[in-house]
């Protein structure tokens, strides 16, 4: 899957599992700041696998520090759809984002401030900058726009980043689900690699071939090659979702009465569906 419908997808999951909205299920319910900026760090979350990519989207999104960082991940992970794609990657993503919610700075004026995930913030925020093409590579940009985030949160609103751990494992797995519907597929269970039998490929018209790929990646070729039309035409809905979730998360912090708005829309929808079916 491409790096922008990666980023999408995290921000309409985060949507989907924090919002209390009546398009959400609010089964993590946040508040509406969390709501925005949550999204925007699942973008980035959603990234995380793609780390192992030296020349990815990661890479060029806050250099140089993001360059060393996917050299160093792609070392260890074995490269490429390695170790980063799989449930024990996630697992370990999510365990650095507990870790780092442990890193504090006391304050006499702001109390604790959360340093770390002020700095994990950071990171992803670029990821998910770079990917939905806000920032271009190498700007100035992508450091002043992902620093005042975190930093604004991180002082005035230190309980927000409490949801990180969540956010980043959240992002990771819709991740592993975007790349497990494309061709390629994951190594769900690496380190361990169960290669596809020789009679699985000798057939390549049997479906096995395309499920149990041959380096014993798991895939469901759904959505075809990354950046395939079935993967625009689900992601299309899937972005326009993430967006309208954040918006309504904005307008209630404005003070708007949302619900009251969605009543009215609805109300409006029905009528009008009623009266074309009537004519």
């Amino acid at each position: 899957m491409m790096g922008g419908h990666h980023a999408a997808s995290g921000a309409a999951a985060w949507v989907a599992v924090t919002a209390t909205t009546p398009i959400a299920l609010g089964l993590y319910p946040v508040s509406d700041v969390g709501i925005i900026t949550g999204a925007l760090v699942c973008a980035g979350a959603a990234l995380l696998p793609d780390a192992d990519h030296h020349a990815g989207t990661i890479a060029h999104s806050l250099p140089p520090v993001s360059e060393g960082v996917a050299r160093g991940i792609a070392a260890v992970s074995g490269g490429h759809r390695g170790g980063t794609h799989s449930l024990l990657g996630v697992a370990v993503f999510t365990a650095l984002a507990w870790l780092a919610g442990h890193v504090t700075f006391s304050t006499s004026t702001f109390g604790e401030v959360l340093i770390g995930p002020g700095i994990v913030a950071v990171l992803l925020v670029s990821f998910a900058l770079r990917a939905l093409r806000i920032t271009r590579t190498g700007t100035a940009w992508s450091w002043l726009a992902s620093v005042a985030l975190a930093t604004i949160i991180a002082v005035y609103a230190p309980e927000e980043w409490f949801w990180m751990p969540f956010c980043v494992g959240l992002g990771g797995l819709v991740h592993l689900l975007g790349d497990l519907l494309t061709t390629n597929g994951v190594p769900l269970l690496w380190p361990i690699r169960i290669r596809s039998p020789r009679w699985v490929r000798r057939h390549p018209v049997l479906p096995f071939d395309n499920v149990w790929r041959r380096g014993g990646n798991v895939s469901v070729p759904l959505l075809g090659d990354a950046g395939s039309w079935r993967e625009w035409l689900v992601m299309t809905p899937v972005s326009i979702y993430a967006v309208v979730g954040v918006g309504w998360a904005a307008l209630d912090l404005l003070g708007v009465d949302t619900l009251a708005l969605w009543d009215a829309s609805a109300a409006w929808f029905t009528t009008t569906t009623a009266a074309l079916l009537g004519a």
